[in-house]
């Protein structure tokens, strides 16, 4: 007799597996089930809405994201932070090359005049009769030479270091502002964070020991003593950049300006004119010029015509048409060579002065 579930007569012969169920290993489990596109309806269903025997189910979706997509989106989120991170930190930076930039080395020489110093009505004409007869005016007279790449550092690395130092000279010693009204944060914005402190002493407490005299870090006159004129500032000088080391640039400049003063509060009295000689020295590692920063590394002043005799650390006093001094140093200076003087005080030659 056949066994329950079997079909009559037994099993076939020759059927897989020795007589058993070839589709016993198939198992329909509950997930199998609920994921079928068909879904049979209950007799109850059939006989009240006389509907098919089937209906089609809408496809499952799973809830929450698949392992897939979960991976995917912490990478974006990882490229995204790198990015970013690279982006606040220049991707060529070597923190081996950042160091703290050095204090400014600073000397300030007045020139007297030989004599009395000459005046006009017209400045123009004392620039016509002086060697600052073909200096450019303000700004003009600090070109930028040819910028080109060097070992280490690109053309556009270097651009940006000779106008960053451009930038200096003209604010430190063109400004009209930084010049007569006693303005130094157009100029204290352009340093490197490590000598702002420096800077700031240099202001709140001058003095003349080579490292805190204001007109080392600017040029400014004293408001009670001279006063510019309308006339512009006549401008000569050169700047030459070089890499001293695989992670610093340096710039010297080297300019003569000449200024037209008048005594301050009077408008009728002879204009006269009184020149500075600067050779600044800057230093830019990468992140300088990432800033758009510099280090001033030295400053050389030489300025007339003053009195050896007064204080030209925290502003220079002129000595203006007509005025001279009883005695001066031996030796004649002429800031309009390239010279160097080491002295701490000269005397202005006299071909420096207008012929009038």
């Amino acid at each position: 007799m056949a066994g329950l579930g079997d079909p009559p007569g037994g099993t076939p012969e020759g059927s897989p597996g020795g007589g058993e169920d070839e589709y016993r290993s198939v198992v329909f489990d509950e997930s199998f089930v609920r994921a079928a596109r068909l879904q049979e309806f209950s007799a109850q269903e059939r006989i009240a809405d006389h509907t098919p025997a089937v209906r089609r189910r809408a496809p499952l979706r799973r809830a929450g994201l698949s392992r897939q997509a979960l991976i995917l989106v912490v990478l974006i989120a990882v490229a995204f932070g790198t990015a970013l991170y690279m982006g606040v930190r220049h991707p060529y930076q070597n923190p081996g090359d950042q160091r703290s930039a050095e204090p400014v080395r600073m000397t300030v020489v007045p020139l007297a005049p030989q004599g009395p110093v000459p005046g006009a009505r017209d400045p123009g004409h004392l620039y016509e009769h002086s060697p600052a007869a073909h200096f450019r005016s303000a700004a003009e007279g600090v070109p930028l030479p040819g910028a080109r790449r060097t070992a280490h550092f690109s053309d556009d690395q270097v651009l940006n270091a000779l106008t960053t130092a451009k930038n200096y000279i003209v604010r430190s010693a063109l400004d009209p502002d930084v010049l007569a009204r006693g303005e130094v944060r157009s100029v204290r914005v352009l340093l490197d964070p490590d000598q702002l402190d420096q800077f700031d002493e240099s202001f709140e407490r001058p003095a003349a020991d080579g490292r805190h005299a204001p007109t080392g870090w600017l040029v400014r006159f004293d408001p009670g003593r001279a006063r510019l004129t309308d006339a512009e500032i006549r401008v000569k000088g050169s700047m030459r950049i070089a890499e001293t080391e695989a992670s610093t640039l340096e710039v010297t400049a080297d300019h003569t300006m000449v200024y037209p003063l008048r005594p301050a509060g009077d408008d009728r009295a002879e204009a006269s004119l009184f020149t500075v000689r600067r050779e600044l020295q800057f230093r830019f590692d990468r992140e300088d010029l990432r800033l758009h920063q510099t280090q001033l590394v030295a400053s050389y002043v030489q300025a007339g015509p003053l009195s050896c005799a007064e204080d030209s650390a925290n502003h220079l006093r002129p000595l203006l048409a007509g005025q001279s001094v009883r005695t001066s140093a031996p030796a004649g200076t002429d800031p309009y060579t390239t010279d160097n003087a080491t002295a701490l005080c000269g005397t202005l030659a006299a071909d420096a002065q207008p012929k009038v």
